[in-house]
């Protein structure tokens, strides 16, 4: 079967219409998506389709923010017990001011500058990943019309503590504040919401056998389900909206289904 680009087509619609009432360049745009649903295949359809309208773009992930293995373990003994901070992933398991360094960074990238993205490889410690040294960051050189900033959790924002479903969210909920520094960069935004969370299981396992399949160190299958299911408990608290910092007539929220492509029955939906 053919892959079904109707999400990309939408989100590159959108990019599109958001460049031409732009007052400067580049545009930030931030893409929230579950893991698995497509983040990366999608933006890296969109970098590639924007040449042919005279156009540049870069894309970073939230991903590469996290913090390093050891800074991960000193956070999980300072919390011991709590499944959401044992490993990458959860608010809280990022080092903030790095990507505000580097979102500011892209923000201001002007022609012939440039600015080094981290990188973060999730191979590293049996699946477990680290921050790579910098000599393997990423060179992005300007000028740039359109960044895409990219990530699961991206624009979450905290709720009331007695909204939460566990006791033991309240410290990734208390840390999501601090993510607005992040937000400050932002021009539009979009969110790739599934019509059912559950999916995220199933694509998130396929991803990481898809990355064990490319001869790289993985977790086992019982681990990887393991480590998503601690994730739904965040989607359904915080997940599937834009971050309130963002102007109503510059979001866009597309429904998806299984198999990843925009739902027929739910029209494309601007806010509010």
């Amino acid at each position: 079967m053919s892959t079904d680009w109707s999400a990309a087509e939408a989100v590159q619609t959108f990019c599109v219409e958001q460049l031409q009432h732009a007052d400067r360049r580049p545009l930030v745009v931030g893409l929230q998506a579950p893991q698995g649903a497509g983040k990366t295949t999608i933006g890296t359809r969109l970098l590639a389709a924007l040449p042919e309208l005279g156009l540049r773009g870069a894309s970073v992930s939230i991903d590469d923010f996290y913090l390093t293995r050891a800074e991960q373990l000193a956070l999980a003994a300072a919390h011991p017990g709590n499944p959401y901070l044992e490993h990458r992933g959860y608010p809280g398991t990022h080092d903030i001011d790095l990507g505000e360094r580097t979102l500011a960074a892209l923000r201001d990238l002007g022609a012939g500058r440039s600015t080094r993205v981290p990188v973060y490889d999730k191979s590293q410690h049996g699946g477990r990943g680290d921050r790579a040294p910098e000599p393997e960051w990423r060179d992005v050189t300007g000028p740039i019309d359109l960044a895409i900033v990219e990530g699961w959790m991206f624009g979450f924002e905290p709720v009331p503590d007695s909204q939460l479903p566990d006791p033991r969210l309240v410290v990734p909920n208390h840390a999501l504040a601090g993510y607005d520094r992040w937000y400050q960069h932002l021009d539009a935004f979009i969110v790739l919401r599934p019509l059912d969370w559950n999916y995220v299981v199933k694509w998130r396992v396929e991803a990481e056998e898809n990355m064990k399949a490319q001869g790289k160190p993985g977790l086992s299958r019982a681990d990887i389900e393991d480590y998503v299911r601690r994730f739904l408990p965040a989607y359904a608290t915080w997940a599937g909206r834009p971050p309130a910092r963002v102007a109503p007539d510059r979001t866009l929220v597309v429904h998806i289904d299984e198999q990843r492509r925009k739902d027929a029955t739910l029209r494309p939906q601007r806010f509010p």
